[in-house]
This record gives C-alpha cells, sequence and structure tokens, in this order.
C-alpha cells in the first residue's frame, strides 16, 4: 500500500516544517533543527513515509 505524496508533505507542513529547496530527485524539507528528503514520487511506500517521519520525531500517521 501507497501513501500520496501530497499527503504527506500536507502531515509534516502542518508540523512546523517547511521546503528548504528542491533537489534533483527530491525535495528538501525543514524545521531548523531537522531536515526530510520527500522522493518526488506521486506514491511513496507507507513503511517508508512511516519511517521518514520517526526519523524527524513525528508520530508515524501511515
Amino acid at each position: 500500500m501507497s501513501v500520496k505524496r501530497r499527503d504527506l508533505i500536507k502531515y509534516v507542513e502542518e508540523n512546523g516544517f517547511y521546503l528548504l529547496r528542491e533537489g534533483r530527485k527530491h525535495s528538501i524539507y525543514t524545521n531548523s533543527e531537522k531536515t526530510i528528503p520527500i522522493k518526488r514520487h506521486r506514491a511513496i511506500d507507507r513503511i517508508t513515509a512511516n519511517e521518514l517521519c520517526k526519523q524527524v520525531g513525528l508520530k508515524p500517521k501511515f
């Protein structure tokens, strides 16, 4: 099962992160303390989305 990229970005932005820059294959989000790369695909694997949330200290939502 997969998660839509825009849903992951919305969740991250609701928790204080903002777009720092666009890389070649990822969008880089930060909250000035932690940084998270989010792939530029329409769908992201559910396990990967939850691991990204854990890495920056957010509760896994997906």
